[in-house]
């Protein structure tokens, strides 16, 4: 017997696993969160110590693989820039298809003003930093785009702290932007710092990923009941369309998103939403690499990017009040607030569009300052612009560093005045007054 057309779901239960689905993604980035301010405490503390010798060389230390002639070569810094950090963005990428296809960004109208909201975010930042630095010179204004990143590690991390009691419109709004935000940095990456393209390693790229995608959906099932079998068919072929990318000119790490793209949401027989009992394969996929993830991969590349040397207070002095760092920061910290509420209240004076229920433009205020929290892409992008351990990218660093501080402290000051707010309503919201498993702010069929 074969098994049928994924069966309708009620708005109401859709809403509860979706809302599940977020609380399950908030608890694993709360733990990566946690895991990568530590990696770049210890990276800072290592590169101002009389260690920081030893942490610069393991950096700048190169690993081979490969026999004969046939060496792949690359640094221990750029191996975590350029490979691990590939599985962020493959999760990234999940994220995103998943949204497309069965969550928030399915629905044009609920989708328009976080989409609206990333668009503002990243866009003002970018022009704050171009203005700031706009005498500095063409070397200087390459890192136009450090500012425009939110880091979802951290920011779900300040939320899970200070928002226990927020409502789940709110985390869904912060997750849908963060999402999109992701892809507007990787379409930066993909298109603005790709250096010496290599056509021919981007052909076999890209037939690389037509393979890829073709066995995953064909054999979608035996991926999803056995792990192992991706482990060994589909692992090898993305380590290969990642090399090929990484050869072509291309970020290695935009294999990570395309790779993901391919990937089908939907379980054949399962839910509409790809969540559920029979999950999908991208969620599958999920449950699997974001501990790897939030709990290695990110913090490795935290530790070896984020270890600044500056110098002594001379040197912070300098880094903090150069342009570059000043741009970086206005645009973490004011580019975003105004760019991500300007944009929603832009967007919202359309016809038949509105804020997400349960969301208040205070609470969009607050969840624009902890946007500001731009950390792991605009690392990634600042070495981009300059060169990992140029002077330039010290300085740049220095200024991602104090702006997603200062986005996180007045934000968490922000929410957590919200929360005590919320935290009243609480016992509200988790009312099953019907006793059908589902709360009634998840059911249509209730009005409390």
């Amino acid at each position: 017997m074969t098994a049928g057309p994924p069966q309708p779901t009620t708005t109401s239960a859709a809403r509860y696993r979706e809302s599940l689905w977020i609380e399950q993604i908030l608890r694993k980035e709360t733990v990566g969160g946690i895991l990568l301010l530590v990696a770049t405490v210890i990276a800072v503390t290592l590169a101002n110590s009389a260690a920081a010798d030893g942490y610069f060389a393991l950096r700048d230390t190169y690993v081979s693989i490969g026999f004969g002639e046939a060496v792949f070569e690359i640094s221990v810094g750029h191996l975590a820039a350029d490979g691990l950090l590939a599985i962020f963005f493959f999760l990234a990428g999940l994220e995103l298809k998943r949204e497309f296809v069965a969550g928030e960004l399915r629905d044009p109208r609920r989708a328009l003003v976080p989409v609206a909201a990333a668009f503002g975010g990243a866009a003002l930042p970018a022009v704050i930093f171009a203005l700031v630095n706009l005498t500095q010179g063409p070397e200087v204004l390459r890192g136009w785009a450090i500012p425009l990143a939110t880091d979802i590690a951290f920011a779900l991390a300040v939320l899970a702290v200070v928002g226990t009691s927020l409502p789940i419109a709110m985390r869904t709004f912060l997750l849908t932007l963060a999402v999109v935000d992701d892809l507007l940095g990787i379409t930066v990456i993909a298109f603005f710092y790709t250096d010496d393209l290599q056509p021919i390693y981007l052909l076999l790229a890209a037939i690389g990923l037509a393979v890829f995608g073709l066995i995953a959906q064909k054999y979608q099932e035996l991926f999803r009941l056995r792990s192992t079998a991706a482990l060994v068919i589909l692992l090898p072929i993305g380590l290969i369309v990642w090399f090929l990318m990484y050869s072509s000119g291309v970020h290695a790490t935009v294999a990570g998103v395309l790779l993901a793209f391919t990937v089908p949401v939907l379980a054949r027989g399962g839910e509409e939403d790809g969540l559920g009992g029979h999950e999908g394969l991208a969620e599958k996929f999920e449950h699997g690499l974001r501990p790897v993830s939030a709990g290695f991969a990110v913090p490795v590349f935290a530790f070896f990017s984020s270890g600044v040397a500056v110098g002594g207070i001379d040197g912070l002095v300098a880094a903090i009040t150069s342009p570059v760092s000043i741009g970086i920061v206005l645009g973490l910290v004011v580019g975003k607030t105004v760019g991500i509420t300007l944009a929603s209240w832009l967007v919202t004076r359309l016809p038949g569009v509105t804020l997400p229920r349960g969301v208040r433009w205070i609470d969009v205020i607050g969840l624009a300052m902890l946007s500001g929290m731009g950390f792991t892409v605009s690392l990634l992008i600042s070495e981009l612009s300059y060169g990992q351990g140029d002077p330039l990218d010290d300085v740049a660093k220095v200024g991602i560093l104090l702006g997603s501080l200062i986005a996180a402290v007045a934000a968490g000051i922000l929410l957590g005045s919200r929360n005590r707010y919320y935290k009243r309503r609480r016992e509200e919201e988790k009312r099953d007054s019907d006793g059908d498993g589902i709360p009634d702010a998840f059911d249509d069929s209730v009005r409390v």
